[in-house]
Protein backbone atom coordinates (compact mmCIF):
# COMPACT_ATOMS: atom_id res chain seq x y z
CA UNK A 1 0.00 0.00 0.00
CA UNK A 2 1.41 3.31 -0.98
CA UNK A 3 0.76 6.63 1.31
CA UNK A 4 -0.10 9.44 -1.31
CA UNK A 5 -1.37 12.77 -0.24
CA UNK A 6 -4.63 14.56 -1.85
CA UNK A 7 -5.19 18.46 -2.59
CA UNK A 8 -9.29 19.26 -2.37
CA UNK A 9 -10.66 22.66 -2.86
CA UNK A 10 -14.82 23.08 -3.21
CA UNK A 11 -16.31 26.65 -4.41
CA UNK A 12 -19.47 27.81 -4.28
CA UNK A 13 -20.06 29.33 -7.41
CA UNK A 14 -22.79 32.09 -8.59
CA UNK A 15 -23.20 30.25 -11.98
CA UNK A 16 -24.77 27.10 -13.16
CA UNK A 17 -23.47 24.31 -13.64
CA UNK A 18 -23.20 24.52 -17.29
CA UNK A 19 -21.61 27.43 -17.69
CA UNK A 20 -18.94 26.37 -15.20
CA UNK A 21 -18.58 22.88 -17.02
CA UNK A 22 -18.32 25.12 -20.65
CA UNK A 23 -15.09 26.65 -18.59
CA UNK A 24 -13.93 23.28 -17.42
CA UNK A 25 -13.78 21.49 -20.95
CA UNK A 26 -13.32 24.17 -23.94
CA UNK A 27 -9.75 24.86 -24.79
CA UNK A 28 -10.04 28.20 -25.27
CA UNK A 29 -12.00 29.20 -22.09
CA UNK A 30 -9.73 26.38 -19.80
CA UNK A 31 -6.37 28.77 -21.37
CA UNK A 32 -7.82 31.83 -19.91
CA UNK A 33 -7.75 30.47 -16.47
CA UNK A 34 -5.69 27.80 -16.87
CA UNK A 35 -3.13 27.00 -19.46
CA UNK A 36 -3.13 26.33 -22.85
CA UNK A 37 -4.16 23.03 -23.82
CA UNK A 38 -5.37 21.04 -26.57
CA UNK A 39 -8.19 19.42 -24.42
CA UNK A 40 -10.87 17.45 -25.94
CA UNK A 41 -14.65 15.60 -24.11
CA UNK A 42 -13.38 12.31 -25.56
CA UNK A 43 -12.75 9.13 -22.95
CA UNK A 44 -9.13 7.96 -23.63
CA UNK A 45 -7.91 11.47 -25.39
CA UNK A 46 -4.38 12.51 -24.33
CA UNK A 47 -3.99 16.10 -23.90
CA UNK A 48 -1.33 18.50 -22.13
CA UNK A 49 -1.78 21.65 -20.72
CA UNK A 50 1.26 24.06 -21.06
CA UNK A 51 3.04 27.12 -19.59
CA UNK A 52 6.36 29.62 -19.60
CA UNK A 53 7.33 26.29 -17.15
CA UNK A 54 6.80 23.31 -19.11
CA UNK A 55 3.98 21.06 -19.55
CA UNK A 56 1.88 18.37 -17.90
CA UNK A 57 0.78 15.33 -19.52
CA UNK A 58 -3.16 14.50 -19.39
CA UNK A 59 -5.62 11.85 -20.29
CA UNK A 60 -9.18 12.22 -20.19
CA UNK A 61 -10.40 9.37 -17.73
CA UNK A 62 -14.21 10.19 -16.71
CA UNK A 63 -17.15 12.34 -18.44
CA UNK A 64 -20.33 12.63 -17.07
CA UNK A 65 -21.81 16.05 -18.89
CA UNK A 66 -22.11 19.17 -16.29
CA UNK A 67 -21.26 16.55 -13.14
CA UNK A 68 -17.90 14.92 -12.88
CA UNK A 69 -14.68 15.49 -15.35
CA UNK A 70 -11.52 13.15 -14.06
CA UNK A 71 -7.93 12.92 -16.03
CA UNK A 72 -4.31 11.90 -15.26
CA UNK A 73 -1.72 14.95 -14.71
CA UNK A 74 1.77 14.26 -14.69
CA UNK A 75 5.38 14.77 -16.17
CA UNK A 76 7.12 10.98 -16.01
CA UNK A 77 7.95 11.80 -12.64
CA UNK A 78 4.59 13.21 -10.65
CA UNK A 79 1.57 10.48 -11.49
CA UNK A 80 -1.57 12.17 -10.39
CA UNK A 81 -5.11 12.57 -11.30
CA UNK A 82 -7.21 15.51 -10.99
CA UNK A 83 -11.31 15.41 -10.59
CA UNK A 84 -13.89 18.00 -10.76
CA UNK A 85 -16.91 17.17 -9.62
CA UNK A 86 -20.44 19.61 -10.44
CA UNK A 87 -22.93 20.28 -8.07
CA UNK A 88 -26.08 22.37 -8.41
CA UNK A 89 -27.15 24.15 -5.70
CA UNK A 90 -29.88 26.48 -5.92
CA UNK A 91 -28.00 29.49 -6.51
CA UNK A 92 -25.09 28.10 -8.59
CA UNK A 93 -22.87 25.24 -8.58
CA UNK A 94 -20.18 23.63 -5.83
CA UNK A 95 -17.46 23.18 -7.35
CA UNK A 96 -14.91 20.11 -6.07
CA UNK A 97 -11.39 19.78 -7.15
CA UNK A 98 -9.74 17.05 -6.01
CA UNK A 99 -5.57 15.99 -6.98
CA UNK A 100 -4.78 12.87 -5.63
CA UNK A 101 -1.46 10.44 -5.97
CA UNK A 102 1.41 12.76 -4.58
CA UNK A 103 3.56 10.75 -3.08
CA UNK A 104 5.15 11.76 0.13
CA UNK A 105 8.76 12.16 -1.28
CA UNK A 106 7.26 14.86 -3.34
CA UNK A 107 7.41 17.98 -1.52
CA UNK A 108 7.74 20.61 -4.37
CA UNK A 109 4.94 19.05 -6.42
CA UNK A 110 2.78 18.88 -3.93
CA UNK A 111 3.75 22.17 -2.50
CA UNK A 112 3.57 23.77 -5.86
CA UNK A 113 -0.18 21.94 -6.24
CA UNK A 114 -1.37 23.57 -3.24
CA UNK A 115 -0.13 27.14 -4.23
CA UNK A 116 -1.46 27.12 -7.76
CA UNK A 117 -4.75 25.59 -7.45
CA UNK A 118 -6.22 28.23 -5.07
CA UNK A 119 -5.08 30.70 -8.19
CA UNK A 120 -6.63 29.02 -10.46
CA UNK A 121 -9.96 28.23 -9.09
CA UNK A 122 -9.56 32.26 -8.37
CA UNK A 123 -9.06 33.20 -11.96
CA UNK A 124 -11.75 30.38 -12.98
CA UNK A 125 -13.94 32.32 -10.58
CA UNK A 126 -13.13 35.87 -12.49
CA UNK A 127 -13.63 34.04 -15.97
CA UNK A 128 -16.94 33.09 -15.03
CA UNK A 129 -18.32 36.53 -13.67
CA UNK A 130 -17.04 38.16 -17.26
CA UNK A 131 -18.66 35.72 -20.12
CA UNK A 132 -22.06 35.75 -20.48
Amino acid sequence: MTDTLSITLERELSHPPEKVWRALTQPHLIEEWLMKTDFQSRIGHSFSFRADWGAVDCELLALEEARTLSYSWGDGELDTVVTWTLTPLPAGTLLRMEQTGFRKNQPRYFGGAQAGWPRFLSALEDLLSREA
